[in-house]
């Protein structure tokens, strides 16, 4: 395969699991999806690169959500996260901070925000969405609209997790960036990264991680596997993709990391929204 080719099947695999659902986090972009200038909930969750604290404060600013939460204890991308916060913010010492504080101290030292709800034990993408849930239960937030954002590589799987537990309220993507990737000669370089964007063999083990995850089937994360998250339609084109990157790239499948593992149970009744 070219690096052309290689870039196009990556690009392809990065569309589908970064959605945005929104051309932006205004209250006129809000509103055109959902009739309100306003939606329940701004999440933000942990496994992002630093820029989701810009895109959380933003949005925070232009007052697009009744309510805001940052999701993250400490996982597979919190040592990273770390690094780049104390790189951005000289004096913080991010040693033992949760993902959750990291994003809190950011966005008040940059932009003066404060952010209404921490959850600080999750370690995993199906624990953010219950560990989420059971704060707000315990705040008694019913949350019947809700925007999220989460790393690109890891949005989709997010959506799907919150589907499961929620399947009747407005879930609205958002993920904290979107790149593309072109071959320059042959290596693979990106188009306008975000500040901080993940080494490009690090970029590729985040993506072919995610299919097998998304998959429902007996080794998927879907109702037919591990039960994790709703399930998710692929299609041909990006299960396509897929396949060609994984011949390319065996010795990148990432697999999950047992020190990071457990969903934690759901005990939110309020939480289930009406129809």
């Amino acid at each position: 395969m070219t690096a052309t080719e290689i870039a196009a099947h990556i690009n392809t695999l990065a569309a589908f699991c970064g959605p945005r659902d929104l051309p932006a986090l205004t209250p006129q972009a809000i509103t055109s999806v959902t009739g309100n200038p306003q939606v329940d909930l701004l999440v933000l969750f942990g496994g992002s690169l630093l820029c989701g604290g810009d895109v959380l404060a933003n949005a925070m600013r232009q007052n697009t959500a009744k309510h805001s939460m940052i999701v993250g204890g400490a996982g597979h991308t919190t040592e990273s996260l770390r690094r780049a916060a104390q790189a951005a913010c000289p004096g913080l010492v991010t040693g033992t901070l949760t993902e959750a504080d990291i994003f809190s101290h950011y966005v008040a030292r940059n932009y003066g925000l404060t952010v209404d709800l921490l959850e600080k034990q999750s370690t995993n993408c199906g624990n953010n969405v219950t560990f989420c849930l059971n704060l707000l239960h315990q705040k008694g937030i019913v949350p019947q609209s809700i925007i999220f954002m989460q790393d690109a590589t890891m949005q989709r799987r997010m959506e799907a997790g919150f589907r499961k537990y929620l399947p009747h309220a407005t879930l609205l993507n958002f993920a904290t960036y979107q790149v593309a990737v072109r071959a320059d000669g042959d290596q693979l370089v990106y188009e306008a990264p975000p500040a901080g964007m993940w080494p490009m063999q690090h970029y590729l083990t985040l993506l072919l991680g995610e299919l097998p995850r998304l998959a429902n089937n007996a080794q998927g994360y879907g109702p037919k596997g591990k039960g994790y998250i709703a399930p998710v339609n692929i299609p041909a084109a990006v299960q396509t993709a897929f396949t060609a990157l994984r011949l390319q790239y065996p010795e990148l499948i990432r697999s999950a990391n047992p020190a990071f593992a457990g969903n934690g149970p759901v005990v939110t009744p309020a939480i289930a929204p009406t129809v």
